[in-house]
């Protein structure tokens, strides 16, 4: 808007609408086009406003629609949803805007295809899949609660508090208004619980740290929920628990003896009690067994001596045999000159074998190593027949 002397002009543009005003009030709307009056007095103010797919101040509206109703109806949609209401606005054929309930918007027409559904969320909870594509579950606040199930999960309806419905695996979502709508969702797979190492006694008052291993899924989502908050974390407890008693009524012999049969015993103790949680227990099992330092020493010498004592009674059995062995040898030489021979000329043989040189004294005899050889074999014939 412009003034030149005593005139006042203004341009309005094909997207735009102006709201001529004299002193203060309104006097006309303003088409696209050049608007130009005598203004001697300065009574005159022109405001230009964009109506392509645009609000207008709600309050602006409603006085439109008290003082110029004619113009509201033909120029502006007022949406004005009740306490239990929401309205779905879609500006040509978009849609832009989500109206809360005891709330109020309106827009421009002029130039737009303004469309408004309203919906009763006092008579239906689940917002139907049409409206949801409609709208981004984002930026609707708290009116919305929407989720997504996965296939391996089951989820849970609550409104008010109250269990209402168990939801299958998809995209869900739920009006919250004038209601407390919450999705809780509990993974249906086996989950892994490592029990940390925690200190026990034993029946023989020796303190050891145990670590176990379990595998655990929920099977009834319904009783799970309404057992416990933290199903995993009651299951903890659970075979802490049952630990400490197959341990504190053992000694130490017995559980490092005896590790399979406390893994059924803990595993029986918790299936028990799983079952009323909506639970169920797989495989549990002792991971582990830290012993004190001064008992782990300890009984690494015991399991030394032991080992060391296993490798006397070997070397003994062996001894034993190889004595059995030349014993026999020596009383098939004693019958058989010819097998003593043959050991006399192997003995000679290895000998050999570690020296490089052997110098034979005949002392004078004639005959060289055949008569040494002759010699020896007389000999030991002379002492079989003596």
């Amino acid at each position: 808007m412009s003034r030149f002397k005593f005139w006042t002009t203004a341009i309005v543009r094909d997207d735009e609408r102006g709201i001529l005003r004299r002193d203060g009030r309104f006097e006309k709307l303003l088409r696209p086009g050049r608007f130009t009056e005598l203004d001697l007095m300065g009574q005159l103010s022109v405001e230009i406003v964009k109506v392509l797919r645009a609000e207008i101040l709600p309050e602006q509206a409603l006085l439109f629609a008290k003082t110029e109703p004619d113009i509201a109806r033909e120029n502006f949609v007022i949406v004005q949803p009740g306490p239990t209401e929401v309205a779905i606005v879609s500006l040509d054929g978009d849609p832009k805007h989500l109206v809360l309930p005891n709330t109020t918007r309106a827009f421009w027409k002029t130039l737009t295809v303004v469309a408004v559904e309203m919906i009763d969320t006092a008579e239906t909870l689940r917002v139907e899949k049409r409206h949801l594509d409609k709208l981004d579950a984002a930026r609707s606040g708290n009116s919305i609660v929407a989720t997504v199930v996965e296939a391996h999960e089951a989820g849970l309806l609550f409104v008010d508090g109250v269990l209402t419905e168990r939801l299958s695996p998809g995209r869900h979502a739920f009006w919250a208004i004038g209601r407390q709508v919450r999705v809780a969702k509990l993974d249906l797979r086996p989950q892994p619980l490592e029990v940390t190492a925690q200190e026990i006694l034993t029946k023989d008052r020796v303190g050891i740290r145990v670590t176990l291993t379990a595998f655990a899924r929920i099977v009834d989502p319904e009783k799970s929920a309404m057992a416990s908050g933290d199903v995993n974390a009651t299951l903890y407890r659970l075979i802490q628990f049952a630990i400490r008693e197959a341990v504190a009524a053992r000694s130490l012999d017995e559980i490092l003896a005896a590790r399979d049969t406390i893994d059924r015993e803990v595993r029986a103790y918790v299936a028990e009690r799983a079952a009323a949680l909506g639970a169920e227990v797989g495989e549990i099992g002792v991971k582990d067994v830290i012993l004190p330092g001064d008992v782990r020493d300890l009984l690494n010498k015991v399991v030394e001596a032991e080992r060391l004592a296993k490798a006397n009674i070997i070397r003994r059995q062996e001894e034993t045999a190889a004595t059995r062995s030349l014993l026999n040898t020596a009383k098939l030489m004693e019958n058989n000159p010819l097998l003593l021979r043959l050991k006399e000329l192997e003995a000679l043989e290895k000998l050999v074998e570690k020296v490089g040189r052997i110098d034979l004294h005949t002392g004078g005899s004639a005959g060289g190593f055949d008569a040494l050889l002759s010699n020896l074999y007389k000999l030991s014939a002379d002492k079989a027949e003596g």
